[in-house]
């Protein structure tokens, strides 16, 4: 059985953290179930009593397997690894590994200032990463979804720090950047198509 190379070690342990993570979203649910049954609470108010933690808790599935996707994507041309690629990618596994606990607070705080900034800030500091990886392995044109998508997060942000009970509203920009990154991310690639289109008809210069 031959031995993982560098790159794919850590594309599986990328996998396996995130896997992880995203399952322990869900185990206060599962701790509510005990203590709901041991107070002798009826089944359905398991669910009405809960309706924060479960939002909260399937917003921040689908926000990590959005990030998640855009990783697997991006790490599909890399031939191989290195100590900056290494080191951002520790990054965001470590915005992926919290995520969890403002999710937590989310569903018992609610929209209450800190932990809606706390919540909204992790989400922005894994992308700012995935931005960071992005440039460094398809470089300006091929990051463009990527700066897209941490600009949009900057301005959710923005507003979930300034706008009181704006950050479940705010996130809902997340669908608008990947609506956006359809349109933005083409057209940089026709533009990039025809940047070096030109340069290839342009004569060699006499030597």
């Amino acid at each position: 059985m031959s031995a993982l190379k560098p790159l794919d070690r850590l594309v599986t342990f990328t996998d396996a953290v995130v896997a992880i993570a995203i399952t322990l979203l869900v185990l206060p649910l599962v701790d509510a179930v005990g203590e709901s049954v041991a107070a002798r609470v009826p089944p359905v108010e398991v669910i009405t009593e809960h309706q924060p933690q479960i939002y909260s808790f399937l917003l921040s599935f689908a926000v990590i397997a959005r990030l998640w996707i855009v990783h697997r994507r991006m790490f599909e041309k890399v031939v191989a690894d290195s100590t900056p690629l290494l080191f951002w990618s520790m990054a965001w596994l470590l915005t992926i590994v919290v995520l969890p606990f403002p999710t937590e607070m989310i569903g018992g705080y609610g929209d209450e200032w800190f932990t809606a900034v706390f919540y909204v800030g992790t989400i922005l500091a894994s992308s700012v990463c995935l931005t960071v990886l992005a440039f460094m392995i398809h470089g300006p044109v091929g990051a463009s979804g990527a700066v897209t998508t941490t600009a949009i997060l900057v301005v959710a942000f923005v507003l979930t720090a300034l706008v009181p009970g704006a950050s479940y509203f705010a996130l809902l920009l997340l669908v608008f950047s990947s609506l956006l990154n359809r349109v933005v991310e083409p057209l940089l690639g026709r533009v990039e198509e025809r940047r070096t289109a030109r340069q290839g008809l342009r004569p060699t210069p006499p030597t």
